[in-house]
């Protein structure tokens, strides 16, 4: 059986919560900020969803149509669905996976740039990182303010402490690159 993936976890966890259709999904992870912890497209969705009723994990409830708006399918999780959620919540809270994610990997080759040019581009990266921090503060205040119980945002928080981690240490590179702790070497061409 293969293992759920984020945006299948997402749509199962909605789906505990109640019965909806796909697009209802797709409108509650964007209004829910979830894509930004989960890479979520209507098609991807709707792919994710036709993928976990071939499983079993999800099964359709009923069709409905609003005037000239094509038909939309309700679902619903099983029982096999609720456990292969909590199976694989379970396992992904308790062990460690490394995703290889881009960065470290052009990190590694950032000596590869002018000393300058990398400096610009780090710095570049640290506002990025606090533009997505102050929208990430913003949501959680909201969150708060609504008195949405913090386990139902603890995943924004978690990413929150992990980009300001990586804005603090690109600070830090930055500082030791210019002050020339971190030896920067020319570009050979």
């Amino acid at each position: 059986m293969a293992e759920l993936t984020p945006l299948a976890i997402s749509v199962l966890a909605l789906l505990n919560e109640r019965p909806m259709h796909a697009y209802e999904m797709y409108q509650l992870l964007i209004s829910r900020q979830n894509d930004r912890i989960v890479k979520v497209r209507p098609g991807s969705l709707y792919h994710t969803v036709e993928r976990l009723a071939g499983q079993n994990y999800v099964r359709a409830t009923g069709t409905e149509r609003a005037g000239n708006r094509p038909e939309r399918t309700t679902y619903e999780i099983t029982p096999e669905g609720d456990e292969a959620l909590q199976r694989r919540i379970e396992s992904g809270l308790e062990k460690y996976v490394y995703e290889y994610p881009l960065f470290p990997v052009v990190l590694s080759e950032a000596h590869n740039l002018d000393r300058d040019d990398a400096v610009l581009r780090f710095r570049r990266r640290v506002a990025d990182l606090d533009t997505w921090l102050a929208d990430i503060d913003e949501g959680l205040a909201d969150a708060r303010e609504a008195e949405v119980p913090e386990p139902f945002w603890i995943g924004g928080a978690y990413v929150r402490h992990q980009l300001a981690a990586e804005r603090d240490w690109l600070a830090t590179l930055i500082d030791r690159i210019e002050s020339k702790d971190l030896p920067w070497q020319p570009r050979n061409k």
